[in-house]
């Protein structure tokens, strides 16, 4: 009887990984969250599970000092990350409550009351000027390796046409059809959408990949300075998040950005620019690869300029 509640662990842990298909970092993320529930609260059996080992637990999770950024210490744990914690013990207990076993009710469990998600956004100047900053850097700098910034573009092109997370664009190989005006990409929780291409976009890739003179895989590869591939990069030659988050920021400044752009920065730009012409939040949410339509949900705040402009017209003065 000790190790029952290890052993229920363990069962939903594999519920999760394999009946719900979601991916081995969510497993892991579950198990880490539930563990550490499990730790704090010292208990062996499912029906220990109460009211007062939730609410001890939550009071334990927001009196932990956060983490450091820039050398300074948060004052405590994030909500978001609080609440991390409350979704897999009520998914835990909704596993225990569909096997009939006894436990806390899930519903008990409300979730922390977190402050509404800013976004970092750019003007639409601004994301023109960094979609064309790899030509113009490329006008000043003629002896470096062209085939470094016809990349570039064509990596900014698709992050702005697609909305790719940044994990995914660097998954893609130099296979993609583009004859077509679409391809399928597999998103976290290993789901497949439909993402578009631009005119601009399948220009910029066929440009680029014109150019390449390797034969390996990936659509994104390192290059030397002197237009050789790298052979530093991991995946045989596959540029890095790390290194397509460097090319943003390059480029940004370059473009005489001052603030911050990354490459979700582009995806807000990507979402922000559909709704602003009047694509439904569903559709947008399908785009994005968002399994809640909560997440997408914080990209309306962007159509208040339009409801503005419909009161004034509309309304009586």
């Amino acid at each position: 009887m000790a190790n029952q509640i290890e052993q229920l662990k363990r069962e939903f842990l594999e519920h999760v990984e394999i009946e719900k298909g979601n991916s081995l970092k969510t497993v892991n993320n579950y198990n880490h969250y539930l563990s550490r529930f499990l730790e704090f609260a010292k208990i062996s059996n499912p029906k220990e599970i109460s009211d007062d080992k939730i609410r001890e637990f939550r009071l334990f999770l927001n009196r932990q000092p956060g983490v450091k950024i820039r050398g300074q210490q948060s004052a405590t744990l994030k909500k978001n990350t609080q609440n991390y914690h409350l979704i897999a013990i009520r998914s835990f207990l909704k596993y225990l409550m569909k096997r009939g076993i006894t436990s806390l009710s899930p519903d008990r469990i409300d979730l922390a009351k977190i402050k509404e998600r800013s976004l970092d956004l750019i003007s639409v100047d601004e994301l023109n000027r960094l979609l064309d900053a790899p030509n113009k850097v490329k006008e000043i700098n003629k002896k470096e390796n062209k085939q470094k910034f016809l990349r570039d573009k064509a990596i900014l092109e698709l992050f702005f046409s697609t909305g790719l997370r940044l994990s995914e664009l660097c998954s893609l190989n130099r296979d993609l059809d583009l004859s077509k005006d679409e391809f399928s990409i597999r998103g976290k929780g290993e789901k497949v959408r439909v993402v578009f291409l631009s005119d601009s976009a399948k220009d910029a890739i066929r440009e680029y990949l014109k150019n390449r003179k390797d034969m390996d895989e990936p659509m994104f590869v390192q290059f030397s300075r002197n237009g050789s591939k790298s052979n530093l990069s991991a995946q045989a030659g596959r540029l890095t998040p790390r290194s397509i988050e460097r090319i943003v920021k390059y480029y940004a400044i370059a473009a005489g950005i001052s603030k911050k752009v990354t490459p979700h920065v582009i995806r807000h730009s990507f979402a922000t620019d559909l709704l602003s012409n009047g694509a439904d939040i569903r559709s947008v949410q399908m785009m994005l690869g968002h399994a809640n339509i909560a997440t997408t949900q914080i990209y309306t705040h962007i159509t208040d300029k339009q409801l503005r402009d419909v009161h004034k017209k509309f309304h009586s003065k």
